[in-house]
């Protein structure tokens, strides 16, 4: 794997997808276990988070007890996302390294774009002022029930800002979503997550080995 660009970036820049509850954190592994296995060099990452300043800034917008203006929250994200890539994901991938990282601009458009209802034209333009030209290569958007995925989260009493929104808000993420990977069918791809974490696992590795040949 080298840092050649494809059309839609590095190729070594993976991102994951996906509403509440929809295992991107455990694929995010998975796939970072599987790629070391082939001898490559991965990074994995979050957002907000994925560095000293970022993870500041993750405690403030998942803080049960915080109450945040969609504006603010959509920059506290970009601030985030700007100290990350700078930091961490532009140095690792101009070294060769592959980046994975759970979450990135898509998630803004669909959270505070499609479900906090902010004008995606200005969410777009932060994102080109905070991301410049750097875009996964290849996203993968796990897709899922709303309910489940919540169940799922509260199964493992996982709670946060974001769990405590209503239906409505997590289905029209989840909306947002696919309405992203249909404008951009070649960079995002749909993998259903509602089954084993052994299937779902295979299904990305499947695509990804595709894209890579």
């Amino acid at each position: 794997m080298s840092k050649v660009k494809g059309i839609n970036g590095f190729k070594g820049f993976i991102s994951f997808e996906g509403i509440e509850g929809s295992g991107k954190s455990t694929q995010v592994k998975l796939l970072a276990d599987y790629l070391r296995a082939k001898g490559h060099n991965v990074l994995t990452t979050e957002e907000p988070g994925g560095t000293k300043i970022g993870h500041k800034i993750r405690a403030v917008l998942l803080d049960v007890e915080n109450r945040i203006d969609p504006l603010t929250e959509l920059l506290l994200y970009n601030s985030s996302r700007a100290q990350l890539i700078r930091e961490v994901i532009y140095p690792a991938l101009t070294q060769d390294t592959i980046v994975i990282i759970d979450r990135f601009s898509d998630s803004t458009i669909a959270y505070q774009g499609y479900a906090r209802g902010i004008d995606l034209a200005v969410i777009k333009t932060l994102d080109e002022i905070i991301s410049s030209d750097l875009k996964p290569f290849l996203t993968f958007l796990l897709d899922m029930d709303v309910e489940e995925g919540l169940k799922r989260n509260r199964a493992i009493q996982k709670k946060d800002r974001f769990e405590l929104e209503t239906i409505g808000f997590h289905n029209r993420v989840r909306n947002g979503y696919l309405q992203i990977a249909n404008e951009e069918p070649n960079r995002i791809k749909i993998i259903p997550s509602s089954g084993s974490v052994e299937e779902t696992n295979r299904k990305i590795v499947e695509i990804l080995e595709t894209l890579w040949l």
